[in-house]
């Protein structure tokens, strides 16, 4: 086994197996299962570099320089996007605990801890500001 294929099979699934086992590459290519994929990291792509720039956005506005504010700022954020659906998760849709927290704690990561790297990062536009 590969480097290259530890690295792509967890990421494209199925769509990775298929394309190894497809005859060509240009039948692959074609196939609706490629088109598909391709959506599907486009569109997650997209909005991710929605959110960074929301994120960034809402930085700047605010003036946040410390990592303290970011958190605060990330925390902010990850309660009023995803608190409301993990609420809906446990008292409606009555889902399994643990299943809740492994998301919420993956979308902590995404909202604090997005924020603590472009605090890192530095999100000013212009040097003079």
């Amino acid at each position: 086994m590969t480097t290259l294929h530890c690295i792509l099979a967890p990421i494209f699934g199925d769509t990775y197996h298929r394309a190894q086992a497809a005859n060509s590459k240009e039948e692959f290519i074609k196939s609706k299962e490629a088109a598909g994929a391709a959506a599907a990291w486009g569109s997650s792509l997209a909005g991710s570099a929605v959110q960074t720039y929301g994120v960034a956005a809402l930085i700047n506005a605010t003036g946040t320089l410390s990592y303290k504010g970011a958190a605060y700022l990330g925390a902010l954020i990850f309660f009023a996007s995803s608190a409301p659906g993990v609420v809906s998760q446990v008292f409606s849709e009555k889902r399994p605990l643990d299943t809740i927290a492994v998301g919420a704690v993956s979308r902590v990561f995404e909202t604090v801890g997005l924020s603590l790297f472009l605090t890192w990062w530095g999100t000013r536009t212009h040097p003079f500001h």
